[in-house]
């Protein structure tokens, strides 16, 4: 496949702006990402929504980078790569990050996810993957429910919910409020601006797709609780122990089914701790 990618100057040290054209599902999809350093290959995935690589990853990409060559795709649908109007599911996004990996010649690059990303990179794995390394933080597919799970699987069938959503992101105070659920204490204003300044009305379409697809009446769709003892690839758990959408206790109880596995649980961090405690991420990668 050709590859067609622009770069532009980003206030990264160290970390350039690309671009790549992957198909995927028998569609092309141009994915921007972010790249930097010399070394072993990191290859990192951003969660689902409110996310992008230079959102998760921001902190993380140009410290790492004096010692691996780091890679961050903005998934399809989020930052600037492009947002097809499709269904967004994880499996999709399984099939963008093998796409990502075969045409950057990295299959073997450790990951890293968070999130849903967390789930995208376990998927891989599962679907043959075998990266050198796996970093799961605060991960997604590590459970078949949550607390929220009902009443956000009807909120999201309720007539014109989209359209009051996608209204409720339209300034900083409203970012910072939902931001509030997610982090532990008051979120940080550096957090507040860059998500206020990647979010937009089809990054919160494709939240919406992706949140109908997994959220199912009787819980979560992704779930590889049952497979875990399949992943041979050694694995680090990251979780906050304030994390509000997935307990702390997903982590633990993948701990003990993965064969190659450890556990870092990070105190007073909430669930975007690539943010909250970026240290944590970068302390358990070198």
């Amino acid at each position: 496949m050709s590859d067609s990618r622009s770069e532009q100057t980003l206030p990264m040290n160290g970390v350039r702006s690309e671009r790549v054209e992957l198909s995927v599902d028998g569609d092309d999809v141009g994915v921007r990402y972010l790249a930097g350093g010399d070394g072993p290959p990191l290859v990192f995935c951003h969660g689902i929504g409110l996310d992008a690589a230079s959102v998760s990853w921001r902190h993380a990409l140009p410290s790492l980078a004096d010692d691996y060559a780091v890679y961050a795709p903005d998934l399809p649908g989020h930052g600037e790569s492009d947002k097809p109007r499709r269904t967004y599911t994880t499996d999709y996004y399984v099939d963008v990050l093998r796409a990502f990996l075969s045409e950057l010649g990295v299959e073997g690059a450790g990951l890293v996810g968070t999130s849903m990303g967390g789930a995208v990179t376990l998927g891989h794995v599962l679907d043959g993957g075998d990266p050198a390394r796996l970093v799961l933080v605060d991960s997604y597919g590590l459970g078949a429910d949550a607390h929220w799970r009902g009443a956000m699987s009807a909120a999201l069938r309720v007539p014109f919910a989209d359209d009051l959503m996608l209204g409720t992101m339209g300034t900083r105070a409203a970012v910072r409020t939902h931001l509030s659920g997610l982090v532990d204490g008051t979120p940080a204003d550096d957090l507040v601006a860059d998500v206020a300044e990647t979010v937009s009305s089809s990054t919160m379409r494709t939240l919406r797709s992706w949140q109908r697809h997994e959220f199912r009446p009787d819980g979560l769709r992704t779930n590889f609780l049952g497979r875990l003892g399949e992943v041979d690839v050694p694995t680090t758990l990251l979780h906050g122990r304030a994390d509000p959408l997935f307990p702390v206790s997903w982590s633990e109880r993948a701990r003990e089914r993965l064969p190659d596995s450890e556990l870092e649980v990070v105190e007073n961090c909430g669930h975007w701790l690539p943010r909250e405690r970026s240290d944590a991420v970068e302390r358990a990668l070198r």
